[in-house]
């Protein structure tokens, strides 16, 4: 069982838009998922009312979740997403001490740039595996946008794990949400729809490296 944990300091980064589009995109493909909404704001759980299927389950909260993630993997869940809140609450610290691998969202732009520097920080510090996806970003128009790229700058820098991808600010990714769905489901084919594949065959491989490197190859990589 994979537990990825979408974590950031920075409101709006895009963690509940990611947790909401990824879970959808491994329920269309027959992976038994979990969604756990630990942000009171309750983004996740809004779209999950929205969606009303079955193919999702959903947790809020954070409250004994060491036993939550026990009760899904006798379950037979595959992965668990969970979406947190922007700030350094106990519940965010605790949600990646669970984690397998943490997705920091971050927008290009200085004030996430500074923000997301808190959450590496503390997985850093729980020797936690991470890695930085830039959502929201502008299309890339035939060459990358300057502000995508000085992030990117910004993350090397630092030394911080970056998808070579993007998630584009798109129309598809906003309307899909307002109806329950994904954007691989609401727009399959769509430009948006294959940046989704993209990171969770990323999500994938990332998994596939950690068990390489740890050993534990079926067990919560």
């Amino acid at each position: 069982m994979n537990v990825v944990v979408f974590a950031s300091r920075k409101g709006g980064s895009g963690k509940s838009t990611l947790a909401a589009h990824l879970g959808s995109y491994m329920a269309e493909h027959s992976r038994p998922t979990l969604l756990i909404d630990a942000d009171p704001q309750g983004s996740l759980a809004l779209w999950h009312r929205v969606r009303g299927s079955p193919d999702l389950t959903l947790h809020v909260g954070t409250k004994h979740l060491a036993a939550t993630l026990a009760k899904a993997r006798r379950a037979g869940a595959e992965w668990v997403l969970i979406d947190t809140p922007p700030n350094a609450e106990a519940s965010v610290t605790e949600a990646i001490w669970h984690a397998d691998l943490v997705v920091i969202p971050m927008r290009a732009g200085l004030f996430d740039i500074d923000a997301v520097q808190a959450t590496i920080q503390m997985c850093r510090d729980l020797k936690k595996p991470y890695a930085v996806v830039i959502n929201a970003a502008p299309a890339r128009n035939g060459s990358t946008d300057p502000s995508v790229a000085d992030a990117r700058g910004a993350m090397q820098t630092l030394e911080v794990p970056t998808w070579s991808g993007q998630i584009t600010h798109r129309p598809e990714l906003t309307l899909s949400l307002a109806y329950g769905a994904g954007v691989s489901e609401s727009h399959s084919g769509s430009a948006g729809s294959e940046e989704i594949g993209s990171l969770w065959r990323a999500l994938t491989r990332s998994f596939e490296a950690i068990e390489a490197m740890t050993g534990k190859q079926g067990q919560s990589a």
